[in-house]
């Protein structure tokens, strides 16, 4: 443990709590994917499939079981509490065509040919790609209410200081592990041209909806 990766850590934590109380105060889950949603659920879920079976300390088993249980309830919100509000006419996106190349890759390219390993690597190869569904929902609609945004912008902090951890390691430690690095920097890829947006707040302001407007890369198959 070191700072960055306790910084990335509450940003993570962050990220998740502005997209439940999103969802919870507005009564609504309009412009959230739910499809990357699942994918995180995903993630979380083969990721942490050791809860039970290792502990390293007691903030890693916290911090694993507030991320699982995070990932399910926005998922009910989105598919049963809310479901009604949600737009699947724009969260279009296959996952099918993120799942299973993954899958594949997960099998070929891993540290350690085990059930657990095979899991793991498998969510750290999901995560980086996990919010191409949303992406590619605000690219469809042209727009990302202002908390989605903030959501948005704290998840990619949290994956850039990630790597930051990872520098920290290796030169400090000697520790390094390509596959959570190459995935990583793929991940923070992916936000960069909304970083730019968020930073120097290229958003329209609609004052009806207290909402900004962005046009977003085309993140279409």
């Amino acid at each position: 443990m070191n700072l960055f990766r306790l910084i990335g850590d509450l940003s993570h934590l962050l990220a998740i709590i502005i997209l439940v109380w999103k969802i919870w105060k507005t009564k609504s889950c309009a412009g959230i994917s739910g499809k990357s949603q699942v994918l995180f659920a995903l993630v979380f879920t083969t990721r942490y499939v050791d809860l039970f079976i290792s502990f390293i300390s007691v903030y890693n088993s916290v911090m694993k079981v507030v991320y699982i249980l995070c990932a399910y309830i926005t998922v009910y919100l989105i598919y049963i509490r809310f479901k009604a509000t949600y737009d699947s006419n724009h969260d279009t996106f296959r996952m099918e065509f993120l799942v299973v190349p993954v899958g594949g890759l997960a099998f070929l390219v891993n540290h350690d040919f085990t059930p657990l390993e095979i899991l793991w690597t498998f969510s750290i190869y999901l995560e980086s790609i996990a919010i191409l569904p949303q992406l590619f929902m605000i690219s469809k609609t042209g727009e990302a209410e202002t908390i989605t945004s903030h959501y948005l912008f704290a998840l990619g902090a949290y994956r850039a200081l990630y790597l930051v951890n990872w520098v920290y390691r290796f030169y400090f430690e000697g520790f390094f592990d390509l596959i959570a690095i190459v995935a990583g920097v793929v991940q923070t890829i992916l936000y960069c041209d909304f970083f730019y947006l968020y930073i120097t707040k290229d958003f329209i302001i609609l004052a009806s909806e207290k909402s900004y407007q962005v046009e977003m890369p085309d993140v279409s198959i």
